[in-house]
């Protein structure tokens, strides 16, 4: 018997729909291939495999073929663009200081823009 808990609340599926965005329904501990994997990342299947090899997602070995979680993907794909967020962010401030140093007035403002974010 499935987990109700796990479901998303009808409100909120149709909160999502009526705003636009898209919904996916899939079951829960859903696997994929390596190059399902590979193909929802949008990575090439040999990087992917590295990335596994590596520890960064988890995967499921039940033969000769490794099976990759769906949910284990949400999470990565997640943490990669938080990373690439604040790796992008930090060069911004970089940029920024580099900028206020050779002393133009804009980018201190911008600067205490990015501060407040």
């Amino acid at each position: 018997m499935r987990k109700l808990e796990s479901f998303p609340s009808q409100n909120s599926s149709k909160a999502a729909l009526a705003s636009g965005e898209d919904i996916t329904v899939v079951p829960q501990g859903m696997t994929m291939t390596t190059q399902q994997a590979a193909d929802f990342l949008g990575i090439s299947r040999p990087t992917l495999v590295r990335l596994l090899e590596a520890g960064e997602i988890p995967f499921e070995q039940p033969g000769r073929h490794r099976r990759v979680r769906l949910e284990d993907l949400i999470a990565y794909q997640s943490t990669s663009r938080a990373e690439r967020r604040d790796a992008l962010r930090e060069l911004r401030r970089a940029s920024l200081d580099a900028s206020i140093q050779v002393g133009n007035p804009d980018d201190v403002r911008r600067r205490s823009e990015l501060d407040a974010e």
